[in-house]
C-alpha cells in the first residue's frame, strides 16, 4: 500500500465558483463562499475579477479545468458579462470531458429566462448580436453561449428566488459536501492505492458506524507502513455521514511549531464551521471542546500522535462528543491508545503488493521490462513491504537504464543498517548540491508552510527554487498538499535531519532549528562558517553571546519567530549584539531587542528584513546600500522614532510601519523609491509628515489611523490601475489637488475625517472612480458642484456629515446604484433650522436602487416631487424626518421593495401604494400620527413584512388576503379599534413566519402570536398572558403535568393514526431560558429522533414570567424518515423533553377527532388528578363530560379581570370554534 503521501487528490479545487461580481459578489456569493469554506470545502472565487473584455486569465481557465465542481450563479446581468458567458462555455466543455460536476443557482432570476434567454438575457443577447452583427466569428460564438446556457439551465440545480438566503447557501452547502464525499470514494486517486480496500474494511468493522455510540479507533504501526493514508482514506469516504468532521494532520509536527490550543482551535473551527480563537491555552480549549461538542455527532482524525497529551486535550473523554460521533488516531506507540479501544495494526505489504507499488512508481503506466525483473525483486525484498521504501525507491529508479539501475541497486543494497532513514538517504544522494541544500532547508524548516513563501525565501538565497521543488516532488521526497503547502512524509523529514545531524558538533553543523542547540551554539561562541540557515520557532529564552554569530560567514537565514518582550534575554554584558553576518539574505526576528542593528552590519544581498515588535529607535544612521531588499517591515515597533535613509534601496517594493506610535516622520528619500507595491502605515498616531509618494507601481497606501496627519501626501507620477487608498480615521484636512492623478483609482474611503472640510473640485476628474466614501467627515458641509462629473460612480456614502443640500449635478450619475446621506443620531444630525433638500431628479440616477435619507431633517419639500422617476430604487430609507406628507409620485416607485418610515412622527397619511407592486416591507413603525394606513396596502401581493409597532393613533387597518404575508407586528398600537378580520384567512392561505397582536395593555392582556417554521420546527403556538389575571397553573386538560427539567411519556400502543394524529401538545408556565430538546425513542434499542426547539424565541423582548405559552409539535418536527430504517411512528413507544431549566409543564397527543382518541388506552400518570376528556387545541377552560362548555368559572374569571372582546372571551370560555379553525387549518398547511 501506499505511504501517506501518496494521497494526493485529483483536483486542485473542490469547487469554482461563477458569478457576475456587480449583482452577488458583496451579497449572496460572498456568504454562500463562507458557507463553503466554513464546511472546509476548497472554493475558488476570483474576488479581483474586472469582468472587462472577452479573454478569461489563464490562471482562471486552469482553476476551472481543476475544480471537481463547479457552481454557477445565474443572476439577472449575469449574461451581458461575455466573460461570464465563456466562463459557463468553458466550465460546460469541462463537463462533457472530464466530467465534471455543474450546479446551478438561480438567484432572483427564472430559470426559464436563462433556457430560453429571456427577459433580462434576451436584453443581453440582442447587445451581443449587435456587437458582432458583421462578424461571422462572432455571431457563432453568441449561438454557442445560447447553447451552452440552455444545457447549464436543464440541469438539476437551485432556484432561490424564494425561501431565507442563510437556509438556502445551508442546502447548497450540505448538497456539495455529500456529493464530494461520494466522489472522492469512487475516485480513481483511492482507487490507486494499492491494497487500500482491504484496509478500508478492517478499520470500518472495528468504527461500527451503525451503532449509535462513541468510539475511538487506533491506527498503529512502523513509519512509513501507510497510517495517514488509510485514515484519511477513511475521513473522506466516512466524513458526509457526519455533521462535522475535521481530520488534524501530522499533530507531533504542529504541535511542536504551535502549541496545542492552536490544534483545538483549528478542531473547533472546523467542527464549528466558524473561524474563531475559541481557546487561550490547552486547558481553557480542553473546556471549549468539551462544551461546544457535546451533542454535535463529529468524526475526529488525529494524525500522528506521540504524546499522551495529544490526546488529553485533543479527545481526552469520548464523552465529550454526540453520539454516533467517531476518534481515528493514527500512531507508532501502541501505549497511547487506551486498552479498551479497538486497534489495526497495520501490516507491512504482501510480495505481490510490494511488487504492484514498486511498479507504479519505477516504471509509472509503461508494461515493466523484463531485463529489469531481478532487480526489481531485490529491491522489493530490500524493502520488507515497506510502502515509503518502495515508493521512494521506484522513484529514484524511474527512467533509469540498466547500467544505472545496476549500480543503485547496489548502493540500496549495501547499507545493511536496518534503519529505513538510512536507507532512505541514497535518494537525497542522488540530488545536485543546489538540490540536497533546497531539499534539507525543507526537511529541517519548512514542512507545512505555504508553498509560495518557502519559494520566496528559497529564491531570496539566489536558488532556482521551482525547478529545484519539482526534482524533488519527481523523486517522491515531497509533496505539495491540497491546500498549496509543503509536505512530505516523517521518514523523509527524518532523513533529511539524519543527514544535518551527522556533524556532531552543533556549531558545525549546517542547519539549526532547536532552541537547546541554538543556545550551546551562540552562548559558547561555537559557530562556524559551515552555518547556512538558523530557524527558531519560539524561543522561550534567548542567551547568547554578542560575538556568537562573528564565525558564520555563509549565514544565509536567520528567523527567529514570536520572541515576546517580556521573554528572558541575557547577554554576556550590557551591550547589543556586535556582529550580524553580511551574508544573510533572509532576516527575521520578531521583538528584536535593541536600539539598532549593528554599524558594521551591510547585507549587500539582503532581500527580506522583518523586525516587528522590535525594540528598535532606528535602524541604523546614514544610508546602507542594500540593491536587492524587496521587503522592510518594522511594524509594531512602538519605540521607531524614525525611518532610514530609502536611497540605497532601489527595489523596495514592501514597507510596513504599522502601529509604529513613536514614528513622527518619514524620511523624504521614500519618494525615490519608484518599484513600491504596498505601503501601510496604519496607527503611525505620531505622524505628522509623510514625504511625496510615487504611485507608478503602487497598489496599496494605508493611512488608517493617522490622527496627527494633517495633509495627504503629493502623488508623484502616474498610478497603475487598481490602486487603494484607505485613509479613514486619520487627521487629513485637506486633499491635494494633485489626486487628480490618480487616474485608475476606482475606491476611496475617507470615512472618519473628523477635520475634512471639503473636497478639491479636481477629485471630479477621476473618471474610473466607482466608489467615494465620505461619512463620518463630521465637518463636511458639501460636495464639489462638478460631482455629476464621476461618470463610472456606482457607491457614494455620505453618513453623519453636514451635508444639506446635494449638488443639482448628483442626478447625472447614471451609474450610481447606492446612495446615503444617512444622519444617525440627532448629535450627529444637522444644525437646528437647517433642512435637507434632495434637488428635482429629471429622469436621472436611472439606476439607483438603494437611497437612504433617514434622519436627513426632511420636512415637506424636502424630497423632489419627481421622486417618482427613480425607476430601479429597489431599498427607500425616510426614517426619522418631520415631513407630513409625502410626494404623490412616491406611488410611481414600481421597482421598490423596502420603504422605511419608522419614526415619522408628524406623519398623517400614506400614499396609494397601488403602483408599489413590488413592495416586500413595509415599516412604519412609531409614526404616531397616523390614523389609518391606505387601503391600497391589501393589494400588495408580495408584501411578507409590515411592522406597525406603537402607532399609537392608528385605529384602523383594512381586511388583507396577503399570500406572502410573514410578519406582521401591531405591539402598542392601543388605539387600534379591533383584531385584523384578515387573520383567519391569511392563516389558511399562506405560511406566516410569525404573526403578532399585541392590543391595549390593560384592556387586552391577551398577547396572541403565531409561529411556522416549514424548514425546520415548524411549531404553532398561543401565548396567554397578562398583568390582571394569573394565568400560572397549567390547564387541566393536559394528561401530565408537573414541575422539572423533563418529562418522558410512554405513547400508548397505535397512537399515531394517519390524518388524525395533530401533533404534540406542550405547555409550560413562565420564563424559559435556552432551548428544549424532543426525543422520540424506538421501542427498542435503536437511533431515535431528536429534535431542538427554540421555544425561547417568543419570549424574548418582552416580561413572560405571568404567561402560559402552548406549544403545538407536529410530527414533522421530529420524524426523520432518513433515520426511520423502515420503521412507522407507531414503532416509537417513548417521547422525552428536555427543558433548559426547572419549569411547570403539560404534555398531551392531539387528535382532530375525539372518538379516536377515546379508543386509546393511555397509561395516566401517578401525579395527575385531572382526567382528560376533551382534546382541542389552544383551549384554557373544560369540557363537561357531555362535551358542553363549562364556562361559569371561566366567565367569572374574565369578568373580574375586565377582559373585554369576542376573541379573548371565547378563549377563556373553551370555545374552540375560533381557536381549533385556526390550529386545524395551520396544521393542513404544515402536512
Amino acid at each position: 500500500m501506499a505511504s501517506s503521501s501518496q494521497y494526493c487528490p485529483r483536483w486542485k479545487y473542490d469547487v469554482f465558483l461563477s458569478f457576475r461580481g456587480e449583482d452577488t459578489r458583496k451579497t449572496f456569493t460572498s456568504h454562500l463562499y463562507e458557507g463553503l469554506s466554513n464546511r472546509g470545502i476548497f472554493t475558488f472565487q476570483d474576488d479581483k475579477r474586472l469582468e472587462h473584455g472577452d479573454l478569461i486569465p489563464q490562471e482562471l481557465l486552469k482553476a476551472i479545468i481543476e475544480s471537481q465542481v463547479a457552481l454557477v450563479v445565474f443572476s439577472k446581468n449575469y449574461a451581458t458579462s461575455r466573460w461570464c458567458l465563456n466562463e459557463i462555455e468553458k466550465i460546460m466543455e469541462c463537463k462533457s470531458e472530464n466530467g465534471q460536476m455543474v450546479i446551478p443557482v438561480f438567484y432572483e432570476v427564472d430559470p426559464s429566462h436563462v433556457r430560453n434567454q429571456t427577459e433580462s438575457f434576451a436584453e443581453a443577447f440582442a447587445e451581443h448580436e449587435i456587437k458582432y452583427k458583421d462578424d461571422v466569428e462572432g455571431m457563432q460564438k453568441v449561438q454557442g453561449w445560447r447553447t451552452v446556457l440552455t444545457a447549464a439551465a436543464n440541469l438539476k440545480g437551485y432556484d432561490i428566488r424564494d425561501g431565507i438566503e442563510s437556509e438556502n447557501i445551508q442546502q447548497i452547502v450540505n448538497y456539495i459536501s455529500s456529493k464530494l464525499c461520494k466522489i472522492a470514494y469512487s475516485s480513481s486517486s483511492l482507487q490507486d492505492i494499492v491494497g487500500i480496500n482491504a484496509h478500508l474494511e478492517k478499520v470500518k468493522s472495528l468504527l461500527k458506524i451503525e451503532i449509535d455510540d462513541v468510539r475511538m479507533v487506533g491506527i498503529w504501526g512502523i513509519g512509513g507502513v501507510g497510517k495517514t493514508t488509510i485514515a484519511k482514506a477513511i475521513f473522506d469516504t466516512l466524513s458526509y455521514q457526519f455533521e462535522a468532521a475535521c481530520f488534524l494532520e501530522d499533530v507531533k509536527e504542529n504541535a511542536t511549531k504551535s502549541h496545542l490550543h492552536s490544534l483545538q482551535n483549528t478542531l473547533l473551527s472546523e467542527l464549528l464551521r466558524q473561524k474563531y480563537d475559541y481557546a487561550n491555552n490547552k486547558y481553557d480549549g480542553k473546556g471549549q471542546i468539551s462544551y461546544r461538542l457535546l451533542s454535535k455527532k463529529v468524526l475526529i482524525v488525529l494524525d500522528d500522535i506521540d504524546h499522551s497529551d495529544h490526546l488529553e486535550y485533543l479527545a481526552g473523554d469520548l464523552g465529550w462528543f454526540g453520539n454516533g460521533s467517531r476518534v481515528v488516531v493514527t500512531t507508532r506507540n501502541r501505549h497511547l491508545i487506551e486498552k479498551d479501544d479497538a486497534i489495526y495494526e497495520v501490516p507491512t505489504l504482501p510480495d505481490h503488493e510490494s511488487m504492484e507499488l514498486f511498479n507504479q512508481h519505477a516504471f509509472k503506466k509503461e508494461v515493466p521490462d523484463e531485463r529489469f525483473k531481478n532487480f526489481s525483486l531485490e529491491v522489493v525484498n530490500h524493502a520488507k513491504g515497506l510502502p515509503l521504501a518502495l515508493k521512494v525507491w521506484g522513484s529514484l529508479l524511474h527512467k533509469k537504464n540498466l547500467t544505472q539501475w545496476r549500480s543503485t541497486v547496489d548502493q540500496i543494497k549495501k547499507n545493511s543498517s536496518s534503519e529505513i532513514v538510512k536507507k532512505l538517504k541514497i535518494s537525497y544522494d542522488g540530488l545536485e548540491p543546489e538540490e540536497q541544500k533546497i531539499f534539507l532547508d525543507m526537511a529541517c524548516f519548512f514542512r507545512g508552510d505555504e508553498k509560495k513563501v518557502v519559494i520566496e525565501i528559497l529564491e531570496s538565497c539566489d536558488f532556482g527554487a521551482e525547478y529545484g521543488l519539482d526534482v524533488l516532488i519527481d523523486k517522491s521526497l515531497v509533496f505539495i498538499s491540497k491546500n498549496d503547502r509543503i509536505e512530505m512524509h516523517d521518514l523523509i523529514q527524518d532523513m533529511g535531519r539524519y543527514v544535518v545531524k551527522m556533524q556532531k558538533d552543533s556549531g558545525k553543523q549546517s542547519r539549526l532549528w532547536d532552541a537547546e542547540d541554538f543556545e550551546e551554539v551562540m552562548v559558547n561562541n561555537t559557530g562556524t562558517k559551515s552555518m547556512e540557515a538558523i530557524w527558531l520557532q519560539h524561543i522561550q529564552k534567548l542567551r547568547l553571546s554578542k560575538k556568537a554569530m562573528k564565525k558564520m560567514i555563509r549565514l544565509r537565514i536567520l528567523y527567529i519567530g514570536h520572541f515576546a518582550p517580556d521573554q528572558q534575554l541575557v547577554l554576556a554584558n550590557d551591550d547589543s549584539i556586535e556582529y550580524l553576518p553580511n551574508s544573510l539574505c533572509w532576516f527575521d526576528w520578531h521583538g528584536y531587542p535593541w536600539e539598532s542593528l549593528p554599524e558594521n552590519f551591510e547585507p549587500k544581498g539582503l532581500v527580506h528584513l522583518d523586525l516587528q515588535y522590535s525594540f528598535l529607535h532606528h535602524l541604523w544612521i546614514g544610508t546602507k546600500h542594500l540593491p536587492f531588499l524587496r521587503k522592510l517591515n518594522l511594524s509594531f515597533s512602538g519605540s521607531l522614532m524614525r525611518t532610514p535613509d530609502f536611497m540605497g534601496m532601489p527595489n523596495l517594493e514592501y514597507l510596513n510601519l504599522v502601529e509604529c506610535t513613536s514614528l513622527e516622520e518619514v524620511h523624504h528619500s521614500l519618494g525615490c523609491c519608484s518599484k513600491l507595491i504596498e505601503l501601510d502605515l496604519d496607527g503611525c498616531k505620531s505622524l505628522k509628515k509623510f514625504p511625496c509618494v510615487y504611485v507608478e507601481s503602487l497598489e496599496s497606501l494605508y493611512l488608517y489611523g493617522c490622527s496627527s496627519l494633517a495633509k495627504f501626501p503629493e502623488i508623484l507620477g502616474r498610478m497603475k490601475p487598481g490602486l487603494e487608498i484607505k485613509v479613514e480615521r486619520s487627521g487629513i484636512r485637506e486633499l491635494p489637488s494633485s489626486i487628480q492623478y490618480l487616474t485608475h483609482i476606482t475606491k476611496l474611503d475617507l470615512s472618519s475625517l473628523e477635520n475634512l472640510v471639503a473636497l478639491p473640485s479636481s477629485i471630479c476628474k477621476l473618471k474610473g472612480l466607482m466608489e467615494l466614501n465620505v461619512s463620518y467627515c463630521l465637518k463636511l458641509e458639501s460636495l464639489p458642484e462638478e460631482i455629476g462629473d464621476l461618470e463610472n460612480l456606482k457607491d457614494l456614502r455620505a453618513t453623519s456629515t453636514l451635508i444639506s443640500r446635494p449638488p443639482s449635478s448628483i442626478v447625472r450619475l447614471n451609474k450610481l446604484k447606492f446612495l446615503t446621506f444617512e444622519k444617525e443620531d440627532t448629535e450627529l444630525g444637522l444644525k437646528d433650522g437647517v433642512f435637507f433638500v434632495f434637488p428635482q431628479v429629471n429622469e436621472g440616477l436611472s439606476l439607483l436602487d438603494f437611497l437612504r435619507l433617514d434622519y436627513c431633517n426632511l420636512i415637506d419639500g424636502g424630497l423632489p416631487e419627481d421622486i417618482g422617476c427613480l425607476s430601479s430604487l429597489k431599498m427607500l430609507n425616510l426614517s426619522g424626518n418631520n415631513f407630513k406628507h409625502l410626494p404623490r409620485s412616491i406611488a410611481q416607485l414600481g421597482a421598490l421593495q423596502s420603504l422605511d418610515l419608522s419614526y415619522c412622527k408628524r406623519l398623517k397619511e400614506l400614499p396609494d401604494f397601488m403602483e408599489i407592486w413590488n413592495l416586500k416591507t413595509l415599516n412604519l413603525s412609531y409614526c404616531k400620527n397616523l390614523e389609518e394606513v391606505h387601503h391600497s396596502v391589501r393589494f400588495l401581493k408580495n408584501l411578507h413584512t409590515l411592522i406597525l409597532t406603537n402607532c399609537i393613533q392608528l385605529k384602523r387597518f383594512p381586511g388583507l388576503c396577503i399570500d406572502s404575508l410573514r410578519y406582521l407586528c401591531l405591539r402598542g398600537c392601543s388605539s387600534l379599534e379591533k383584531f385584523p378580520k384578515f387573520l383567519r384567512n391569511t392563516i389558511v392561505e399562506s405560511e406566516i413566519y410569525m404573526l403578532e397582536n399585541v392590543m391595549r395593555e390593560m384592556e387586552f392582556p391577551l398577547s396572541f402570536s403565531q409561529e411556522i417554521d416549514s424548514l425546520s420546527q415548524r411549531v404553532f403556538s398561543i401565548v396567554l398572558g397578562g398583568n390582571e389575571i394569573s394565568l400560572q397553573q397549567i390547564p387541566s386538560w393536559f394528561h401530565h403535568r408537573g414541575m422539572d427539567k423533563s418529562v418522558s411519556v410512554n405513547l400508548p400502543e397505535n397512537w399515531y393514526v394517519p390524518d388524525s394524529f395533530l401533533g404534540f401538545a406542550v405547555c409550560y408556565s413562565g420564563h424559559l431560558d435556552g432551548y428544549t430538546t424532543a426525543h422520540l425513542i424506538p421501542l427498542c434499542d435503536d437511533d431515535g429522533m431528536s429534535w431542538e426547539l427554540d421555544f425561547f424565541y417568543l419570549s424574548k423582548g418582552r416580561d413572560r414570567s405571568t404567561a402560559i405559552h402552548l406549544f403545538l409539535l407536529p410530527l414533522a418536527s421530529l420524524w426523520d424518515t432518513s433515520k426511520a430504517n423502515g420503521k412507522t411512528p407507531n414503532d416509537y413507544g417513548l417521547i422525552r423533553l428536555c427543558f433548559n431549566s426547572k419549569i411547570k409543564y403539560g404534555f398531551r397527543l392531539l387528535y382532530k377527532d375525539d372518538i379516536e382518541l377515546e379508543a386509546l388506552n393511555w397509561d395516566k400518570d401517578e401525579n395527575n388528578d385531572d382526567q382528560p376528556t376533551e382534546h382541542s387545541i389552544g383551549t384554557y377552560g373544560g369540557r363537561g363530560k357531555d362535551g358542553t362548555i363549562d364556562d361559569a368559572a371561566q366567565c367569572e374569571t374574565v369578568e373580574e379581570a375586565g377582559v373585554r372582546g369576542e376573541v379573548e372571551c371565547k378563549l377563556r370560555r373553551g370555545d374552540t370554534a375560533y381557536a381549533s379553525s385556526v390550529c386545524n387549518r395551520t396544521i393542513r398547511v404544515l402536512a
